[in-house]
């Protein structure tokens, strides 16, 4: 059982969003504004559905204000439909957006596939193109700094990095990473990637490659002794460049390289 708040100025919409996932054995707390939304329901919340257009504060502000205090999926339910507004609604944190009228089966997928994937049990820790992944805690570690990623971003990095040196399309990616049969929203990815790529470059790491006319590929580590390009600036093991002797390595001049 999940605990699932919907947030939405229609009384219908939400008495029908009630009893559908209440169904689904799912705690419902149904609110009618987005500024009824406190710390409180955040915390509680592992699932929060919420409406764009509504009276005063609107779905955008809401989760603007919210998505620090709320760690779980965000999922926005509108009558807006342009790409437009779709990648304001990921820039702000959202991790799925539907546009209305949509059909009761699509949404209970989406939710129980944002659910499945916000409880599943990894089995260990790897590392790509410098940054760390931690699959327990579904985290990414730059060194010892966290990287803050919203769960739409970690999933598509997770995805790319576990299949390194393999090209996948928006559509592949969409569907790969969240679970679901209809079309990839393309514009859904494309934003994703641009807000991990404006994360990232914070931290001169650049993994993602773009295909142009394919999609994206993460960039396959290469192996750092006995590779001619780097042996001028690594040496047994220790870097002698002030830089990261290749993009997957993020030691640094005079330490240990582990690559």
């Amino acid at each position: 059982m999940a605990h699932i708040l919907v947030v939405d100025d229609d009384a219908d919409l939400r008495q029908l969003l009630l009893t559908a996932l209440e169904r689904d054995g799912h705690q419902v707390t149904a609110l009618d504004r987005g500024s009824a939304v406190t710390e409180a329901h955040c915390r509680w919340a592992h699932c929060i559905l919420l409406d764009v257009m509504m009276p005063g504060e609107d779905g955008f502000a809401t989760c603007q204000r919210v998505r620090a205090l709320a760690d779980c999926p965000i999922l926005f339910l509108t009558a807006k439909t342009e790409e437009a507004d779709v990648i304001q609604g990921l820039g702000l944190g959202g991790d799925d957006y539907l546009t209305k009228p949509f059909r009761l089966g699509e949404l209970r997928a989406r939710v129980a596939a944002h659910l499945r994937r916000q409880h599943r049990t990894p089995q260990h820790r790897f590392r790509r193109g410098g940054l760390d992944f931690d699959l327990g805690e579904k985290a990414v570690y730059w060194g010892e700094q966290p990287v803050k990623l919203t769960r739409g971003e970690y999933a598509i990095c997770e995805y790319l990095a576990l299949h390194s040196g393999q090209t996948f399309s928006k559509e592949q990616i969409y569907e790969a990473v969240f679970g679901f049969d209809a079309p990839g929203d393309q514009a859904a990815v494309t934003e994703h990637i641009k807000n991990i790529r404006a994360k990232l470059r914070a931290l001169d790491c650049h993994p993602i490659d773009t295909v142009w006319g394919v999609g994206y590929r993460w960039k396959r580590d290469l192996p750092c002794r006995g590779n001619s390009a780097v042996s001028m600036v690594c040496s047994g093991g220790i870097c002698s460049a002030p830089w990261p002797c290749w993009p997957g390595c993020s030691w640094h001049f005079g330490s240990s390289c582990s690559s």
